[in-house]
């Protein structure tokens, strides 16, 4: 059972005897609860994890690991303590605004994104491994063991996963640390820009980071181009056709992660709507005549 605020808190020892405490609930978190704690002129950011999030795919000791690497590179908040054996990280509290999708996505946005997003994947190995494939299986068996409807055709979804997955492997890109949840609320912007969030960091594919930001992002074809532009310096076929399936995988994993939380989950948050919104995105893009094309591009340059 997750600690209360107070609960986590006794449990900080530069806490433990402060008699300034202020607790702010922060808003936007959809799996965990946030908090800022003030305190000795300090701020800082406290949180609690949801209930059974292990079931998320998440890996407390994982999450600490790659936030304290990228926090001592400057591109996340700094961690402070660690609450164990819950995994509660204490981070520096960031006091930088927003990055709202209509500013992050003008061009020169991009490439200071994918500035930061290349400096993840340059990181030392970080703890744990993320396969979109294999995290989508994951969380199909655990929704139904909590029987959640699952869509129609839903067999058809993963027959076209394996299909996508077959296609990449005939050439893999290797393996380095991924954030792997690059949606906007985890963007803070001041004179630099920071990524919060890092449950989900693990080794991994670096074009699902690439497609995982231009699919929460809803980038254009024209802005996808631009993107690898960014990150490659030039832009191929392949390199498009990898980007587009990511991207398709990208909504898959997240309709799938809502129909775990319909299952475990305690917040009050619409998830059903959340799941049918990206399950209608992938059953869009599958059907595309384009999703043929990529899939043979991946496999004529394997």
């Amino acid at each position: 059972m997750a600690l209360t605020v107070d609960e986590a808190i006794a449990r900080v020892p530069m806490w433990a005897d402060a008699s300034d405490l202020k607790i702010s609930p922060l808003s936007g978190g959809i799996t965990n609860s946030n908090y800022r704690i003030d305190t000795k002129g300090e701020s800082f950011a406290l949180r609690i994890a949801g209930a059974d999030t292990e079931l998320l795919g998440i890996t407390r000791e994982y999450e600490y690991a790659a936030n304290l690497v990228a926090g001592k590179m400057g591109i996340a908040p700094e961690v402070i303590y660690v609450i164990e054996p819950e995994g509660y990280l204490v981070t520096r509290f960031i006091t930088a605004r927003p990055f709202p999708p209509e500013e992050i996505t003008h061009p020169e946005n991009l490439c200071r994104v994918m500035e930061i997003v290349r400096k993840i994947h340059s990181m030392p190995e970080i703890p744990g491994t993320f396969s979109v494939f294999r995290t989508i299986e994951e969380y199909a068996e655990i929704a139904r063991s909590y029987n959640v409807e699952f869509p129609e055709d839903f067999d058809w979804l993963i027959d076209r996963m394996s299909e996508a997955e077959a296609a990449l492997l005939t050439d893999p890109e290797p393996l380095c640390p991924c954030h792997n949840d690059l949606l906007n609320a985890n963007f803070l912007i001041d004179d630099r820009i920071y990524i919060l969030d890092w449950e989900y960091a693990g080794m991994g594919d670096l074009f699902f980071d690439l497609a995982n930001f231009s699919d929460h992002h809803e980038l254009s074809d024209e802005q996808d181009r631009w993107l690898l532009e960014c990150y490659f310096g030039e832009v191929t076929e392949k390199q498009l056709a990898h980007l587009k399936i990511m991207k398709v995988m990208s909504d898959f994993r997240e309709a799938m992660w809502a129909l775990v939380q319909i299952g475990i989950s305690q917040l009050d948050f619409d998830y059903r709507g959340y799941a049918n919104k990206f399950f209608a995105r992938v059953f869009e893009n599958i059907k595309d005549p384009r999703w043929d094309q990529w899939i043979k591009e991946m496999k004529n340059n394997g």
